[in-house]
């Protein structure tokens, strides 16, 4: 502990702390990092699958940009989100609870509920501590508000797959330039630092004793809310200013990371924002750079990204052979024509995501790559968008998970396996011990080793 003038700070795991017997031996693995990424208003059936199973498959024309990441991937069949239904089709009840995997409470106005807190941010209450932000939830779509008529629920749930609590979603962050500034503006060779927060001091710290002094006299229970409630503070002070911190981060980045964050600083600040219709290509991959920084800098281990919100309309006639929006593209009613487009549409996905990959993959860490140390899941919150189908979720988790995931895989489970086990095999391989999540029946061993 750090302790000062009412204040006792926890400080995060050091080499220092490690026996030097340990140290000696060679090429020590980095941290463990994970990412979700989610794709709205599912895949075209029929070419999603893979031919073949177990580790003798054949990539989908789908799943073909994931060429050379063979070895690094696990397609998994079968799983199913069974509470993104409850007698209401649609797309924005599989998509607030993505990653919650609990049933949400069916209302058109802002009082939403979906259960409970989502996996990533579970995983980033236990490991947040340790990075200047404890997760970082990106996005490329604005927030989306209203009702929709066909399924008379809000379009909030929509918008958000990452949620700190039941009732309260994870700010999601739209724009390159905000996201890069917020861990990065201080740190890029000749980049002039913009003025600090006016907020002086920390309001943590000047109630830390009274809080310490609180602690001794509460039961387990009320000292983890209290808990919980103390970190969520600091972690808003630390989006805001935090300096002290910034500057012990700053030391550590080394000469190659400066030039990369230098290097992408600048096509930042070339990017004009994109609307409907436009490329969107570019803005999506300054927002998976930025991801790739956080995790080689160790700004952050967890991470979840949105390729779009619920229902998504975006227009994606920038791609060869496509006319006309996602959403309506997805309704294909079996029209080869459209089929083709939605094909399109979700390759295009997989080769954002495959950008993503190789970009961990060229990084050396450690025994391995960044890839090595993370686990990158990739899916959508239904199969067919044309029925709106909740079972048998494409799902892809990428990564070796600092040498627990038994990757190079295409696996089918029983059907309607909860997706709730992947989450709860990812949290353990993330060292965070759950004694449940959602529907969860168990783990799937068969991905890890």
């Amino acid at each position: 502990m750090l302790k000062g003038v009412g204040a006792c700070i926890a400080l995060p795991f050091l080499e220092a702390m490690i026996p030097s017997s340990v140290l000696a031996s060679p090429s020590p693995a980095g941290p463990k990092r994970v990412a979700f990424l989610f794709a709205p208003n599912g895949v075209c059936p029929g070419r999603w699958s893979p031919k073949g199973l177990g580790s003798n498959f054949e990539l989908s024309p789908i799943l073909a940009p994931l060429a050379g990441l063979e070895q690094h991937i696990l397609v998994l069949q079968q799983l199913m989100n069974k509470w993104s239904t409850f007698g209401v089709e649609g797309h924005y009840t599989k998509t607030g609870n993505f990653l919650t995997s609990m049933e949400i409470t069916r209302t058109i106005g802002a009082n939403v509920n979906t259960g409970g807190p989502s996996i990533d941010q579970l995983i980033a209450r236990k490991l947040g501590q340790e990075t200047i932000i404890p997760s970082l939830v990106y996005g490329v779509d604005r927030l989306k508000s209203g009702v929709c008529t066909s399924t008379g629920i809000t379009k909030l749930y929509g918008s958000y797959i990452s949620w700190e609590t039941a009732t309260r979603p994870a700010a999601k962050e739209i724009n390159p330039r905000f996201a890069f500034d917020r861990m990065f503006r201080n740190v890029v060779p000749g980049r002039k630092a913009r003025p600090a927060s006016p907020l002086k001091g920390s309001i943590l710290d000047a109630v830390m004793e009274d809080a310490n002094s609180l602690q001794k006299k509460l039961g387990i229970a009320d000292q983890n809310k209290l808990a919980e409630y103390l970190a969520s503070i600091r972690s808003v002070e630390m989006r805001l200013q935090n300096q002290a911190q910034l500057r012990d981060f700053e030391s550590g980045i080394s000469p190659d990371i400066k030039k990369e964050l230098q290097r992408l600083d600048i096509r930042i600040e070339e990017y004009i924002d994109l609307e409907a219709g436009i490329d969107i290509t570019e803005k999506v991959r300054l927002m998976l750079d930025i991801m790739v920084l956080a995790f080689w800098s160790d700004a952050s281990r967890v991470g979840t990204f949105m390729f779009g919100n619920a229902a998504s309309g975006r227009n994606f006639s920038f791609l060869e052979g496509v006319r006309g929006s996602f959403h309506s593209i997805s309704h294909h009613q079996d029209d080869p024509r459209r089929m083709k487009q939605y094909e399109l549409i979700n390759r295009w996905h997989i080769e954002q995501v495959a950008y993503f990959l190789n970009r961990l993959q060229s990084i050396p860490e450690g025994d391995g790559s960044l890839l090595d140390h993370s686990m990158v899941l990739f899916g959508s919150g239904l199969r067919n968008g044309n029925k709106h189908a909740e079972e048998n979720l494409p799902i892809i988790l990428a990564g070796g998970g600092g040498g627990r995931i038994r990757s190079g895989q295409h696996l089918t489970f029983p059907e309607n396996t909860p997706l709730a086990n992947l989450y709860l095999t990812m949290a353990q391989v993330m060292g965070i011990q759950l004694r449940g999540f959602a529907d969860a029946s168990g783990t799937l061993p068969e991905i890890v080793c």
